[in-house]
This record gives structure tokens, sequence and C-alpha cells, in this order.
């Protein structure tokens, strides 16, 4: 290596966020098994940290650090996949990684915990590989393991079409400020939507984002928000945890100018007017016994990007 040849990098490491989704539109499921959705993902400031070490050839290791029961440690976990899929598709499959997931964001929770480590463990890769793929290209491998997991690389506001990955980002003001109810236990998104096919009929009007709600996010006004976000998979995931409308209804009283179920659930997310609003709230709701953590977050914050 020449005197002036910059050293190979040995650690990278690539912080990813939550997501909650301020509307999610469902349509009929489809021949393909798959439902249209349109999607308003906000990205908040609640992180798992994706940390990826060089590896002998063709190894891929991974360590999990959090108290994240039911996420697996092996083949089967996203981020394990998108490695796979990334020294396949634009490297070697020879190429070797150790990762480990720091996590804060809940499994199962409807927050897109495990798109985010996977969209973490693309990037983190691809720059310790040195891999020369174009951001699009990393879009393009991300929409093959997820629907969530382009936004993950996206981050801030954006509209999710077709199965949510086909992303347009929005013009958002402002911070809005949410407080998060945590469950102890998960819902599994094929459950959810499976109940949603249950208990729903087929919409015949196309599905479209109000323009309200664009319009409170081009003002960055919480009141404004509050009266137009919404969830098609809600009636469906209070129908499978009915302890979750008292959970929603005793955030409202306390304050949050909007709850609603994130994405599949069981995370109730309360918006609330500001900072000192959400204090409020989050320390009244953390003493109810059916909310097993809170959370403070805001949005909408940067994508999956490089912190060392």
């Amino acid at each position: 290596m020449s005197a002036d040849a910059e050293p190979e990098l040995e650690l990278v490491r690539v912080r990813v966020p939550a997501k909650i989704n301020l509307a999610l539109r469902v349509g009929p499921r489809s021949e393909d098994g798959y439902h249209p959705l349109v999607n308003v993902f906000q990205a908040v400031s609640l992180f798992d940290d994706v940390t990826a070490e060089t590896a002998p050839g063709g190894e891929v290791g991974l360590q999990l650090v959090g108290e994240q029961p039911g996420v697996p440690a092996d083949e089967d976990n996203l981020a394990v996949r998108a490695v796979r899929l990334l020294a396949a598709e634009h490297g070697d499959p020879g190429l070797g990684v150790r990762l480990t997931l720091r996590k804060t964001i809940p499994v199962a929770g409807g927050m897109a915990g495990g798109s985010a480590d996977a969209a973490g463990a693309l990037l983190a890769c691809s720059v310790l590989w040195d891999l020369d793929v174009q951001p699009d290209q990393l879009t393009a491998l991300a929409a093959r393991l997820g629907a969530d997991v382009p936004f993950a690389l996206l981050g801030g506001t954006a509209i999710g079409t077709g199965r949510g990955d086909v992303l347009a980002p929005v013009l958002s003001r402002g911070t809005f400020h949410w407080v998060l109810g945590l469950s102890a236990q998960g819902l599994s998104t094929p459950r959810v939507f499976a109940r949603f096919d249950e208990l729903s009929t087929p919409a015949e009007e196309p599905l479209e984002v109000p323009d309200a709600l664009m319009e409170a996010l081009r003002t960055g006004r919480a009141e404004a928000l509050a009266g137009v976000v919404g969830n098609d998979l809600q009636a469906a995931a209070l129908d499978l945890r009915p302890d979750l409308a008292d959970v929603l209804e005793r955030g409202r009283r306390l304050g949050a100018l909007a709850a609603l179920v994130s994405g599949s659930g069981p995370t109730c997310a309360f918006l609330c007017a500001d900072e000192s609003a959400a204090i409020d709230v989050s320390t009244k709701l953390g003493r109810e016994p059916a909310v097993h953590a809170v959370r403070r977050v805001h949005g909408p914050v940067e994508g999956a990007r490089l912190i060392s």
C-alpha cells in the first residue's frame, strides 16, 4: 500500500430511525397476496444502531444488544438477509461481516424496527466493503427486502405507494412532538392484515392522501395534523388487542391532540401540541398499568446515516 493510500475500514456504524404512519390507507388484497397501500411515513427520533465489522470471507455473524425478545439472531434476521443480498448483487458472495444491532425500536411494534436494521446493514456494509453502489441501487435492494426498508434509508417524511415502497419525499416544516406508548407484547403484521381482510369490504374509491394532511405538514401545525391522521389497520389491531383502545383513549384524556395505532401496532402514537405538552403526557401515560414503556420522540428526522 502506498504511503498516501487510504487504509481499509474495519468498522462502520450506522444509526437508523423508527417510523410512524401519519396516514395508512389500505386497499383490498390483490391476487399476488399483497395489499395496495398509500402510506405517509414520518421518521422519528427512536433509533437502532447497526455496527458492521470486517470478518473472514463469507462469514456473517450477528450480535443483538438490548432487551428485544423474539428478534432472530440467525439467517432469518432481515439485517442478515440484507447483507447477503448486497454481497451477491453488488459485491462478492465471499465478503464477510460481523453485525451488532443495538436495538431500542420495539419488535413487532408497528415502527419498522426490523426494516430499520436491514436498511442500516445495507448502508453500513456498502461503506465497509467500499462498494460502488449508488443510492438508487441501494434503495432498489431495500425494496426487495420489504416495503418499509426503503423509507428507513430515506427518512424525513414521505408518501409510499404500491406496496408502500415507491417513495416521494414530502415537504414538512417544523417539528412534530410524539409520545409513544409501547406494549409488552408485539402484534404480527400478517395477522393484522388477515384480520383487516376479514373485517373490511373492498373500497371502491381510489386510495388518496387527504389534501388537509399535506397542508398541515407544509405549515407545520400540529393542531391541523391532528385532525387528519388515520390508519386503516387500526380497527383490525384493536379487534385483536382490545386493550389498546383504552390506551388510546387515556392518551387523549391526558392532553394528546391525536392518538392512533402506528402501522400494524401495537405501539400507540400520541401527537402533542409541543415539547412541553409531550413531557406532560409522557409522564402521566407512563403511570398507566396497560403501558409497558413510554418514549418521547420528535420528527421528522433523517434516515439511515453514518455515525462513525
